[in-house]
């Protein structure tokens, strides 16, 4: 009898020694296990976006705007990999004229056949920093005229915990890719158009 006993308190002895050894090590195991990698989602809000775009000509500079529809992008800050897209109604270009706009739209942009200008990102270069200030190079491609276009833009951002904000600005060659040259005998403009986005909206981080 005396004998079981004893085994019995060696037993819960033991158990007591080898235990918290055995807690310890899965409470490591568990601190050093691997974080589930985040991207960034920075949705667009089209009332505080716009597009800002001049073009020269031999009178004066002509400056107009477009509507934003739509956007949203998502980037993984570790690597620059991007996705998504943003959508501006073609049809909404104005330049303060009503006849150069409307020549603009029946037989430049054609924006009754094509509604849509859209740039379709995959890449983000540069570093990154939510919150903070970003300076980046952003690839992809400039869908305009129902043609693609491969391009890359330089952009400034400013991240806070769940908003953002952003300008990119880049050069159109319009006639290059396609549309026409509104130029006549008494007026010459310019091939290349000038592009400003200006660009907010809301930020939300997840797991990819």
């Amino acid at each position: 009898m005396m004998y079981g006993l004893r085994n019995c308190i060696a037993v819960v002895m033991l158990l007591g020694l080898t235990m918290p050894g055995r807690q310890a090590a899965t409470s490591q195991q568990s601190s050093h296990a691997p974080r589930a990698a985040r991207q960034i989602v920075l949705s667009v809000d089209p009332a505080k976006s716009t597009v800002h775009w001049s073009v020269e000509s031999s009178l004066h500079t002509v400056h107009g705007t477009f509507h934003v529809k739509r956007g949203t992008i998502s980037v993984d800050p570790a690597t620059g990999k991007a996705s998504g897209e943003i959508v501006v109604d073609a049809a909404s270009g104005e330049s303060g004229n009503d006849s150069r706009d409307r020549r603009m739209h029946k037989e430049i942009l054609e924006s009754p056949r094509y509604s849509e200008i859209v740039f379709r990102l995959d890449r983000a270069d540069g570093t990154i920093a939510v919150p903070g200030n970003s300076t980046l190079k952003l690839h992809g491609i400039f869908s305009l005229h129902g043609a693609d276009h491969e391009m890359n833009v330089p952009a400034e951002a400013t991240m806070k915990a769940d908003e953002w904000k952003g300008t990119a600005a880049f050069k159109v060659p319009y006639t290059e890719w396609g549309l026409k040259n509104p130029s006549n005998f008494l007026l010459k403009v310019k091939p290349v158009v000038d592009v400003q986005l200006d660009l907010a909206g809301s930020l939300r981080s997840e797991a990819q």
